[in-house]
């Protein structure tokens, strides 16, 4: 990912000027990561309750693509959790990160 300063993603560390959108796929990545460790989802597992491709997912929590809005509902409502940051979180994040470098 261009946008990546350093670390392996999603334990990261975006460069100074990296756009929302990849500050959005951070959160969401490591979110979706945390939500599926925390309840002993594999990918495929998840994939199959949520119907969408395992390859989505991989791509989803590797930092590839950002989820479009079916399959970003189809992850949620499988998990029964709001994935999607917000901008809030999404501002927050990138001032927080703006402030290290």
């Amino acid at each position: 990912m261009y946008c990546v300063a350093g670390g392996d993603w999603p334990e990261v560390t975006l460069t100074h000027d990296a756009p929302l959108s990849a500050h959005c796929g951070l959160l969401l990545a490591s979110d979706l990561n945390r939500t599926m460790r925390s309840r002993k989802l594999s990918l495929r597992g998840l994939a199959d309750v949520a119907c969408v491709a395992h390859s989505t997912v991989a791509r989803v929590l590797n930092g590839d693509v950002l989820p479009d809005i079916g399959t970003l509902t189809r992850l949620e409502d499988a998990l029964d959790h709001r994935l999607w940051p917000g901008p809030v979180a999404i501002r927050a994040s990138v001032s927080a990160r703006r402030q290290v470098i």
